[in-house]
């Protein structure tokens, strides 16, 4: 293998091209990244850079030093437009492109929006350093600030608004938001300090489009209310950036479909992160985690396949998350589905510090922590134990 290119260079993109020297390969390594940025951290975004505790330069995921010594060529800016596997190129968005006999896909995915969101001043979804940038100009005490969505980063991001002392609206299609990741029971713990801390929450009806004049106005919702607005972030969802591998032969479904290794369908090519569909050794049926510790922890194994030229190691790791909103930090791990039992068994939900687990078939699949970090830890090491009996049976 003499030329490998890595398409994404975001935490994913970033861990693979290290691994790549790092088990020996010291041929042409080639870069592409959509972003004009060298690699940096995402999950900050949302909070610390928001409220403008870092700078952009505190983000950066690796030294002068460490991308001295990756001795890779850049191509930073343009997006990588289509995937030729006939004849081995990554195709840019300028039509230049890149040839390769090796490939990681770690494109990562792209936000979704709403009708009257991509032309509108003061309108924002947050992706980017710039995208952060652009809506921290905007938050200030007592502006109008309307979240539409309700998931992970759009309470992070609420969270971070509602402290620099905006007036924030949470807006939700469901009637409880988060359900599905952390079950009935425990979800309405986490939009409760929202509104201890003077969030009003708007959930059961969905926003259809943002209003705009000059700049936003407000956010219409299915109901034919409006919610007066001088900034609005759209977070309700993402999607993983496949569009670009469409007719490339590779198997697409809600992400590209690799084996426990990371391979792909397609020789010489593996992917990692938010966009790889993988079967899990612990699990029976395929998942796509668009967490930060799977984009950090897939590589070292997708680069070894790729190496190899075929699966001689397989992805061991158990999705998990953590975030932190206002005073309270929120961890979970697992594989959790609404139907599982919940048991609370450390903490108190009252005093909103406990661990709690999932149990299905008389097995823990998921454990989550609110403001308990030595105990989540504790239970993560039982989970992954749990995890690594005989597969489940599909329910």
């Amino acid at each position: 293998m003499n030329t490998v290119a890595v398409v994404g260079s975001s935490v994913a993109g970033w861990r693979a091209a290290q691994e790549l020297r790092e088990q020996g390969f010291d041929g042409r390594l080639v870069i592409i990244g959509a972003e004009p940025h060298r690699p940096y951290d995402r999950p900050p975004l949302s909070k610390e850079f928001l409220a403008g505790k870092l700078q952009l330069e505190e983000l950066a995921l690796g030294s002068e030093q460490e991308e001295a010594d990756l001795a890779a060529e850049w191509r930073l800016g343009i997006p990588a437009a289509r995937l030729d596997t006939r004849r081995g190129a990554v195709v840019l968005a300028d039509g230049s492109e890149v040839r390769a006999d090796g490939v990681v896909l770690a494109t990562g995915s792209a936000r979704l929006s709403l009708p009257g969101t991509a032309e509108a001043p003061g309108c924002h979804r947050l992706r980017t350093v710039d995208d952060a940038l652009a809506l921290r100009g905007d938050i200030r005490a007592g502006a109008r600030v309307v979240v539409v969505g309700g998931g992970l980063i759009g309470t992070e991001i609420a969270s971070t608004c509602r402290s620099l002392g905006a007036e924030v609206t949470l807006v939700d299609a469901q009637h409880l938001p988060l359900a599905r990741t952390l079950g009935i029971e425990l979800a309405p713990l986490c939009f409760a300090q929202h509104e201890d801390y003077g969030v009003r929450v708007r959930c059961g009806t969905p926003a259809t489009r943002v209003l705009a004049e000059d700049r936003v106005t407000g956010v219409e919702l299915a109901d034919g209310r409006v919610i007066p607005a001088d900034a609005v972030v759209v977070e309700v969802g993402a999607e993983p950036a496949t569009r670009w591998l469409r007719g490339s032969g590779l198997k697409l479904r809600d992400g590209v479909v690799t084996d426990s290794g990371c391979a792909t369908s397609l020789p010489n090519v593996v992917a990692v992160g938010d966009i790889a569909r993988y079967q899990p050794v612990h699990w029976s049926r395929t998942v796509r985690s668009d967490h930060w510790s799977t984009a950090m922890n897939q590589p070292p194994v997708a680069v070894r396949n790729l190496l190899a030229g075929q699966t001689v190691d397989t992805y061991a790791g158990v999705p998990h998350f953590w975030s932190r909103q206002y005073d309270s930090t929120l961890q979970f791990a697992g594989y959790a589905g609404p139907k599982d039992r919940i048991t609370v068994v450390d903490g108190s939900l009252k005093a909103r510090r406990f661990v709690a687990t999932y149990q299905r078939g008389g097995r823990t699949i998921a454990v989550f922590a609110m403001n308990s970090l030595k105990q989540f830890a504790v239970h993560r090491r039982r989970l992954v134990a749990s995890l690594s009996a005989p597969v489940l049976s599909r329910r």
